[in-house]
């Protein structure tokens, strides 16, 4: 399905933004500011597709900082890889957790907070523009459902954070917030972007990438749930049932095949951020440029020779354990983890291992032959892997969990059938242990299986040093939130209190 990627084709000077804002300014092009810029639909709309654009920046922004990765190397399903311990430190130091204020992905933090000030001016500068209030109302509340997107992101790493829905004026700092603060804010803001009952269920065909209310729904699902916030469970749950009932999506019957150029966008999307190979403009010295994803090469298969796949760098084996854990018979297993193995007698393909190599790729995202085709700048960094970050399997799960936590009545275990016969296996009772397995299952490598360690209080049993191959420290709820940078700690003039680690 053809993808739409949201380009910002004006050039105009942004607002800065406090806590990390100083590669946000650019120099002017012509005379039009922010000030005076935002007077017409059109660039109301071109406002809104600037907030999008961050979206893309997660995966390289003069780091590895892809969301996916740096989850998952904080489980136990992948290992961190890479050339040698002494190659990216600040992703072997999340995945030991030893990172430190000097060593913690902190363009992750500017990525975001890029994103919240861009949502930030389409709320402010709407009330100002002459234009069809009910698109005017969508603008608004797409930008309200990305500013929680962003600062989720920032919640669930750093917990503790500068808060503001206004952007700030000099010297750019704000007050932090406590954790349970900021989930409030993002429950609160997320309401009344659904609440303005503007957002179409599924994005039109030629407008995938766009907010949507399924989005939002699960947006909001996943917060409440990682807070464990029983109370707002029903409205989760009747979230969930919107979505299922609505028609709008069901499960990809071949599950290989999902993680496909031609399988984006299928039904069982939700919602992918989106990248495109062809005219890819992204470089070394323009990472923020619109394209494709470092992202396939970055995990991909180093010294590869053969038909099939690209040459990589080996970030991000996973785990043989996570392909063992699968029963004979679960399409899961082969349709999301490369046994190279089984791929060598095969084809005769060979490869060069690297560091904490295990043999097992992460088949759902590395990079296939001709996965750049057409790009103009870089090829390592425009692969077309589109980054799948709500399925509608995830949605079923998500209900039978609320359902078996008692948020309401309901088929969990039917929902939870649909699972296990797409990957051809029998079924199990809808406990909510066998839910959170499932789901171990389901989303390997998707950045999903971490938080769900935290969120049940599993972590701390799961992610011990003795459980690991390389790791000498454990988990404890102290790693629950990562060092503050230090340079935004060193600009907050006191205003920033730094996590314990």
């Amino acid at each position: 399905m053809k993808k739409i990627i949201l380009i910002l084709s004006t050039v105009f000077a942004l607002g800065l933004f406090s806590c990390s804002d100083n590669f946000l300014i650019v120099e002017s092009k012509s005379s039009i500011l922010e000030s005076n810029y935002y007077n017409s639909a059109e660039r109301l709309y071109s406002g809104l597709v600037a907030a999008y654009d961050p979206l893309q920046w997660f995966d390289y922004f003069y780091q590895y900082n892809s969301l996916n990765m740096v989850s998952d190397i904080m489980a136990d399903d992948i290992y961190c890889g890479g050339s040698n311990e002494g190659d990216q430190p600040i992703l072997v130091k999340a995945h030991y957790y030893t990172a430190t204020p000097t060593d913690v992905p902190n363009m992750i933090w500017t990525t975001a907070y890029s994103g919240v000030n861009r949502a930030n001016i389409v709320v402010a500068k709407a009330p100002e523009v002459e234009m069809d209030e009910s698109l005017k109302a969508l603008y608004v509340a797409e930008a309200k459902v990305l500013k929680t997107f962003y600062y989720n992101v920032l919640w669930k790493f750093w917990g503790n954070i500068p808060y503001y829905d206004q952007n700030l004026s000099f010297p750019y700092i704000c007050d932090q917030m406590g954790a349970d603060q900021v989930y409030e804010q993002l429950i609160t803001t997320l309401e009344e972007a659904i609440a303005a009952n503007v957002l179409p269920m599924k994005a039109r065909a030629g407008e995938e990438g766009r907010v949507t209310k399924a989005m939002a729904y699960m947006l909001y699902t996943e917060i409440v749930m990682y807070q464990n916030d029983e109370s707002k469970f029903p409205k989760a749950l009747q979230y969930m049932k919107e979505i299922i009932d609505s028609g709008s999506f069901a499960l990809t019957a071949d599950f290989k095949n999902m993680w496909e150029e031609n399988g984006e966008w299928e039904q069982e999307s939700v919602w992918e951020i989106n990248y495109i190979s062809e005219g890819g403009m992204r470089d070394w010295g323009n990472p923020l440029g619109t394209g494709g994803s470092v992202y396939p090469v970055l995990i991909g298969i180093p010294g590869y020779v053969g038909n099939d796949f690209c040459d990589g760098w080996g970030f991000g084996p996973v785990a043989e354990s996570a392909y063992t854990m699968y029963e004979e018979g679960d399409i899961r297993r082969d349709g999301g983890i490369l046994d190279f193995s089984k791929h060598a007698d095969q084809t005769g393909a060979g490869y060069t291992a690297r560091w904490q190599d295990t043999g097992f790729f992460l088949l759902k995202y590395i990079g296939r032959k001709d996965g750049n085709h057409g790009y103009t700048a870089d090829p390592n960094l425009n692969y077309g892997n589109n980054q799948r970050v709500y399925r509608y399997a995830e949605t079923l799960l998500n209900a039978a969990e609320l359902i078996v936590r008692g948020a309401g009545s309901g088929e969990a275990q039917t929902y939870l059938d649909a699972i296990r016969n797409r990957a051809q296996v029998s079924s199990i009772p809808a406990t909510l242990d066998n839910i959170i397995e499932e789901r171990h299952l389901e989303f390997v490598g998707e950045g999903k299986r971490y938080w769900d360690l935290v969120r049940t209080g599993k972590a701390g049993a799961v992610l011990t040093a003795s459980n690991h191959l390389y790791r000498t420290v454990d988990w404890t709820p102290q790693k629950k939130y990562w060092p503050i940078p230090q340079s935004e700690i060193d600009k907050s003039a006191g205003t920033l209190t730094q996590n314990p680690y």
